[in-house]
């Protein structure tokens, strides 16, 4: 019998690791600023609508307050502004309805009936239906107003005061960006790095390991589009994030080069699952396809500081100049040919995310 270690061995697991505090402690970090918001819009408009209307309880103040911001990630004024209108839409539905036909459970579902299909007539966000019937719900449960659409008066103060907050205290919206963009950039090395380990093994397995990496990408993409998207959005109407637009802007660039590139990722990737079938090493191709990788890895540096772009730029111009297929791979088969002419447009599109315009990025590959 073999006195050897065994090759997996169990790893005891204690309750620290189960109940780890840092997940929680990260996500309090992320939306403080959030909770501030949300605690400010709906205890100003809750005193606003009490003092300057005289309502008792004006609890729809609050909750249109509380909704329209959320927690998402995604603050952009325009989505909060049209789930205000989704939740004022429902407070005036519920509170004309209940003039004509009262309260109770029949009316109920008579206003959340009519309420969801106007608010599907009105806007084809699900998110705007639900708004609206939620406050109409609400409305209609609660006791009667001192005179007609007070409610409407209260969920205004809300949606007003969730705006005013939105431009007044934002969210910092380039922490969020560069968060989502450095997820973006860790995930193209790891393909990148993988599909170049596979040419300098000729290992087919890497390679498809490599692409289904690639293919992974779309969802850090889309967090990043968002975030920004927001970001910029928050800009335009904030007088505290002005000097921020223009790097906002430059991320901007980036980020849609970058999306451009990721799609060219994986068509190297499936060039190389098929050069590598055979099992032979390609070693002229892994390091071009290196020298890029290396290069991308400058291009995510210069999200965090802009000095690298031009020296980002400079390595990519050194490879492009060098993608001639058949200089750099005289007498090789079209599959390997076929690869080379494959990384063309991912190097264009890096040198388009280092602020180079795409006619000088083109222009600075080999005519073939």
């Amino acid at each position: 019998m073999s006195d050897s270690q065994p090759i997996t061995q169990a790893i005891p697991v204690t309750w620290r690791s189960r109940f780890s505090p840092k997940p929680g402690l990260a996500r309090l970090r992320e939306s403080w600023i959030a909770i501030a918001q949300i605690v400010l819009a709906a205890t100003a408009a809750f005193l606003l609508a009490h003092l300057v209307l005289g309502h008792e309880a004006p609890m729809l103040a609050a909750t249109v307050s509380i909704s329209s911001l959320g927690l998402a990630r995604d603050a952009r004024p325009g989505r909060v502004l049209e789930t205000v209108i989704g939740m004022l839409t429902g407070i005036l539905i519920s509170e004309a309805l209940r003039l004509v036909v009262g309260s109770g459970w029949w009316q109920l579902a008579v206003t959340l009936a009519v309420t969801m299909l106007v608010a599907r007539f009105l806007s084809a966000s699900p998110q705007f239906a639900i708004a609206a019937a939620i406050q109409a719900a609400i409305a209609m449960t609660l006791p009667l107003g001192p005179v007609p659409f007070a409610r409407l008066a209260d969920g205004a103060f809300g949606g007003v005061m969730a705006i005013a907050v939105t431009a007044l205290l934002p969210r910092n919206p380039v922490t969020a960006v560069l968060r989502d963009a450095r997820a973006f950039f860790a995930g193209f090395d790891a393909a990148a790095a993988r599909l170049v380990s596979a040419l300098r093994r000729g290992d087919r397995l890497r390679a498809e390991r490599g692409l289904e990496k690639a293919r992974a990408l779309q969802a850090p993409l889309d967090a990043w589009r968002t975030s920004l998207e927001s970001g910029r959005a928050i800009s335009r109407i904030s007088p505290f994030l002005r000097g921020r637009r223009a790097e906002l802007e430059r991320h901007a660039r980036i980020l849609q080069a970058m999306d451009l590139a990721m799609r060219n990722l994986r068509v190297v990737g499936r060039r190389i699952v098929y050069v590598t079938d055979d099992g032979r090493p390609l070693p002229v191709p892994a390091e071009a396809m290196g020298e890029v990788a290396r290069a991308a890895t400058l291009v995510a540096a210069s999200i965090d500081d802009i000095s690298q772009e031009p020296i980002a730029r400079e390595a990519l111009l050194s490879i492009a100049r060098r993608l001639d297929p058949a200089a750099m791979l005289p007498g090789a088969g079209l599959g390997e040919q076929a690869l080379v002419s494959a990384m063309r447009p991912l190097v264009v599109d890096l040198l388009v995310a280092t602020g180079l315009p795409p006619g000088e990025a083109r222009a600075a590959i080999p005519r073939i």
